[in-house]
């Protein structure tokens, strides 16, 4: 491993992007420190320990957040409104032929596609923006510290969480673009680190209970070799190619394979899963005194309905997910006109037919297994109340291995193309 890091860093074209991916982060997470004009800190803190810290949905979002959203500083959107904006635009692509094809249509299209996203994402920066305003006000908390009309207090601590959230969605692109990793995906892993110290401290004096540390962090220690063999898991379908003589030479008749793997999705059926069950909460916050709309958001947001959703929304999303990056049907017109075929499988729609049905048979035990471990941990933690539990809750863990492995491979891959040695052996 610190070999692997030590020739990261003797590459000059990898050590500025593992630089400017550092850089970016810890600029994120000063950020998530710096409170939006006119915010009492002091307030805004008691108003969440106080009661918004008992609310399940406010305790994950403000977790995906950093922290952010208890301070309401400048990032307290966090990249959920970002998130979201995604989620909605892919279900639209597989909706709108027209939007389908859009994306399909290369880098234009796909440029087209991202500028809606943004778009999107502002929008909805700007709903969550103006509910945590008028959430935080039902708590007694007071934006009065700046000498100008309440209207206009209102207006500019919703602008700077909108242009907050605008940040954060341009840094992680510029992570995805230029740096090392998904920006997203290392924005969210940033935030589940920087509560573990808080929650580990937590955990051995509040609750007092040092055994139930002991064996949550032997769990955690134990459930990542297993993340990783799963991350890693992948079924081979065997491809034979045809010989063919081109010119004077015999050309084909070597033998590889397909690789399909277990968990294709990777850790984005968790994420989709979660800001879906998350929507309704930040939608609440728009509504604080009606009873019900609070109780429907509280149920999606933890109790055993969030865990039966949780299970059914992961396995659809990995599905779903698996089905727009894996297409069957191309890949076997491909094997087809490059002379490939599976033994024992007629080409074109058998072809086809037979590797959707490879996908769906190892979709599902890698997209159980992504549900198991999302839930079990919550369902410990509505028992326990243990805060290191829910920081180091099934998700969190997944979330920070997958992110972790993804951006080890990154650097594995552009190490190897510098015939450097990686991490990987």
């Amino acid at each position: 491993m610190l070999k692997g890091i030590a020739n990261a860093f003797r590459i000059p074209e990898l050590r500025h992007k593992l630089l400017l991916t550092a850089g970016i982060l810890l600029l994120y997470r000063i950020g998530a420190y710096l409170p939006v004009p006119g915010a009492p800190f002091q307030d805004l803190l008691g108003a969440y320990q106080s009661g918004l810290s008992s609310n399940g949905a406010m305790a994950v979002l403000n977790l995906f957040s950093g922290g952010a959203l208890s301070r309401m500083s400048v990032f307290s959107l966090g990249i959920m409104p970002y998130i979201t904006a995604q989620i909605i635009m892919q279900l639209l692509q597989a909706v709108i032929p027209t939007l389908g094809e859009l994306a399909k249509e290369g880098e234009a299209g796909q440029r087209k596609v991202t500028q809606y996203t943004r778009y999107l994402t502002i929008g909805l920066a700007l709903l969550n923006a103006i509910g945590y305003l008028f959430l935080f006000r039902t708590y007694g908390v007071s934006f009065a510290n700046i000498a100008a009309p309440e209207l206009l207090i209102d207006v500019l601590v919703v602008f700077t969480m909108v242009v907050g959230a605008m940040v954060i969605m341009w840094l992680g692109e510029i992570i995805t673009q230029n740096g090392v990793g998904n920006g997203m995906s290392l924005i969210i892993f940033t935030n589940i680190m920087s509560g573990i110290p808080t929650a580990l401290i937590s955990s051995v004096t509040s609750a007092g209970n040092i055994i139930l540390t002991v064996i949550t962090l032997l769990v955690v220690i134990v459930i990542i070799p297993i993340i990783v063999y799963v991350e890693r898991g992948q079924r081979r379908i065997p491809i034979q190619y045809a010989k063919r003589v081109v010119g004077r030479r015999m050309m084909g008749g070597q033998s590889t394979y397909l690789p399909i793997k277990v968990n294709t999705a990777g850790v984005v059926p968790i994420i989709f899963a979660s800001a879906i069950l998350y929507l309704p909460a930040q939608l609440a916050v728009f509504f604080p005194t009606v009873d019900w709309v609070q109780a429907v958001a509280s149920a999606l947001s933890s109790g055993w309905l969030n865990w039966v959703l949780s299970v059914l929304l992961i396995v659809a999303f990995a599905y779903f997910y698996s089905s727009m990056v894996f297409n069957p049907t191309e890949t076997a017109d491909q094997l087809r006109k490059q002379g490939g075929f599976i033994p024992g499988v007629r080409p074109g729609a058998a072809t086809a037919a037979f590797i959707k049905s490879t996908i769906d048979h190892v979709t599902l035990p890698g997209a159980l297994f992504m549900a198991v471990l999302a839930v079990v941990p919550t369902i410990i933690f509505s028992f326990t109340n243990n805060p290191l539990i829910q920081a180091f809750g099934g998700t969190s863990v997944l979330i920070m291995v997958s992110v972790a492995m993804d951006t080890l491979s990154s650097i594995e891959s552009q190490l190897k193309m510098h015939n450097y040695d990686g991490f990987f052996k």
